[in-house]
């Protein structure tokens, strides 16, 4: 069975000040996600399910999702704030998603196979896809994910929080560690603590940039890990549940290994709206290698 691609489209973009994930990038109108598509159709996914609020759904399904569906096979589900476990409700000034691990939670019932998860406002590249639909069509028990190098992963136009990975000799994810506030600095990045002392970090590190692939048991451990996060946290107005806390969750408990894939891909993504030209131009300098066509849907 081919794998299927889970695509996290709900984000409300609040650094970028609008709806990024419809923006163009490439020459022809072309936007990220139409990129990471034309790579899970040719490296193998059978399928998308796009996580998309309500309130955009018409604008998605009638800029994005009907030129997909004449080429592989879509679905929707829906992220919304009171999609909560029995006996949980919103708080009255909630305004914020619960976060990607409780996005990916919405796909339950409509994914039943081996499937990946990506950013909608992220560019992968073909290998990194191929590397993890490989993976994925292998048949591992085993979890897995696609790692960048953090230099690869920076802004030019402010800070970004990364998840920085440990692996054990094997490859295998021992943790993700969220780090806040990095910014570009040379060829690595620093940040500044809670006592204003600053840290550098190399640049070689391996970061999540949720790029991920999963067994449809992972459902069962995000249902039980979001009631607990909401018994906990779930008053907090700004606090989100995120997926790699509950992978990290479900390495420390053994329920499941996480196979750390390595690409050698650059990552090119819109935080901040100033980005955009930079991510027009890689992708045209990938367009001039051929790894892309210039009218990618011709």
């Amino acid at each position: 069975m081919k794998p299927t691609l889970l695509i996290l489209a709900a984000g409300m973009g609040s650094r970028y000040g609008g709806l990024k994930q419809l923006d163009p990038v490439g020459p022809n109108g072309e936007t990220i996600i139409d990129y990471s598509i034309f790579d899970a159709v040719r490296v193998g996914f059978g399928r998308l399910v796009f996580v998309i609020r309500r309130d955009i759904e018409a604008q998605f399904k009638d800029n994005l999702g009907a030129r997909f569906e004449k080429r592989i096979s879509v679905d929707y589900v829906f992220q919304e704030l009171d999609k909560l476990p029995p006996g949980f409700s919103v708080p009255a000034s909630r305004k914020k998603p619960w976060g990607t691990g409780h996005a990916t939670l919405m796909a339950a019932d409509a994914i039943h196979e081996p499937f990946g998860v990506i950013n909608a406002d992220d560019f992968y590249g073909a290998n990194s896809l191929w590397v993890l639909a490989e993976y994925l069509k292998s048949g591992s028990e085993h979890y897995a994910m696609t790692a960048f190098l953090l230099r690869n992963t920076l802004s030019e136009h402010g800070s970004v929080s990364r998840g920085v990975c440990s692996m054990d000799q094997e490859n295998f994810l021992q943790n993700v560690t969220e780090f806040r506030g990095l910014a570009k600095d040379g060829d690595g990045a620093k940040y500044t603590d809670e006592l204003g002392r600053i840290h550098k970090l190399s640049g070689n590190e391996p970061v999540s940039m949720n790029l991920w692939g999963f067994a449809p048991t992972l459902f069962g451990h995000l249902r039980d890990q979001f009631v607990e996060f909401l018994q906990k946290r779930g008053a907090d107005e700004k606090s989100e549940f995120y997926i790699p806390a509950a992978v990290n969750e479900v390495v420390a408990t053994g329920w499941r290994r996480c196979r750390v894939l390595k690409t050698p891909d650059s990552w090119l993504g819109v935080t901040y709206r100033e980005d955009q030209p930079a991510v027009s131009e890689g992708i045209r300098r990938l367009i001039t290698r051929g790894v892309y066509p210039e009218k990618l849907w011709a």
